[in-house]
């Protein structure tokens, strides 16, 4: 399991009876989770006064409970990173918090190609890129990044956390279409990319009112991804929160779509936030990543 254990201003506090107890700054949230089948692992009182609680609905969705949460929106941060983080609608908050353990990879990564190689820039590409935590971990580590998601509201949240991150002034594309077509043109426009982040959705309908579902079309779209890649690539990353797909199939597609290509492994593993009062591990989706060799 990829730990994201780096957090201050997170906190997984107690999990159990499919719910979380988090901090997110100076706010406490409970909401959904239903991964968290067991009892919980402690009688904290703010379990029953947080500052804020979402509902799920019988007939589907929910809403927000709002006892003392900030009228608009609050801030945390992650080593350098600055976000904005916001309840929405479908127990959302603007931030995957399991996600750190890739921000730190791709940080990493970029990191790395600079002390091999001063002289090359490091161009990204983050598709379905929702509010842009994977763009400002890339763009703080020098590379330049083209951000692309299909909701105009996430890019502009995504642009507000790379202000919010110092680095408003940084290369970065702040794209508002759909992930394929675009990728589509910037084959056709021979643009091409050393890293490549996707987060795709696990269900969806495009804007002609086709289907998609991740265990369908994940292969074919990491075959187009593949055109874009650079002749030296560093790294492509997947993430699923689709609970029917293995981790393991996300390191068997990258393997047998870039491999051949590019050389490299890949590897994978669920995404993990540690829970203070049990100190056990919420498992919180998975991830691919291959790395060049």
């Amino acid at each position: 399991m990829w730990l994201s254990d780096g957090w201050r201003d997170y906190e997984l506090i107690d999990c159990g009876g499919g719910e979380r107890l988090e901090r997110w700054g100076n706010v406490c949230l409970v909401r959904p989770d239903p991964q968290a089948i067991w009892a919980r692992g402690s009688s904290d009182p703010r379990w029953d006064c947080p500052d804020g609680r979402y509902i799920r609905s019988k007939s589907g969705g929910g809403h927000w409970e709002k006892f003392s949460i900030p009228d608009e929106s609050w801030e945390i941060g992650y080593r350098e990173l600055r976000f904005g983080i916001k309840p929405m609608n479908f127990k959302h908050t603007g931030v995957f918090p399991e996600q750190a353990a890739n921000w730190d990879f791709i940080m990493e990564q970029i990191h790395g190609q600079a002390a091999r190689d001063p002289s090359r820039e490091v161009s990204v590409l983050n598709l379905f890129a929702y509010t842009g935590a994977a763009t400002v971990a890339a763009a703080a580590a020098g590379a330049r990044v083209c951000h692309v998601d299909a909701a105009r509201g996430m890019v502009a949240w995504g642009k507000e956390n790379a202000a919010r991150s110092g680095l408003a002034d940084r290369p970065v594309r702040w794209i508002v279409d759909d992930c394929f077509k675009f990728v589509q043109r910037e084959i056709r426009r021979g643009v091409r990319y050393d890293a490549v982040i996707m987060d795709p959705p696990s269900y969806g309908r495009g804007p002609s009112g086709e289907v998609w579902r991740l265990e369908e079309g994940l292969y074919s779209l990491v075959e187009l991804c593949a055109q874009v890649l650079s002749a030296k690539p560093l790294f492509f990353i997947i993430n699923s929160y689709t609970t029917g797909l293995a981790p393991s199939v996300l390191s068997y597609v990258l393997n047998s779509v870039l491999a051949p290509r590019f050389g490299g492994t890949a590897e994978c593993g669920e995404l993990g936030l540690p829970v203070s009062v049990t100190g056990l591990a919420l498992p919180c989706g998975a991830a691919g990543r291959w790395v060049a060799g």
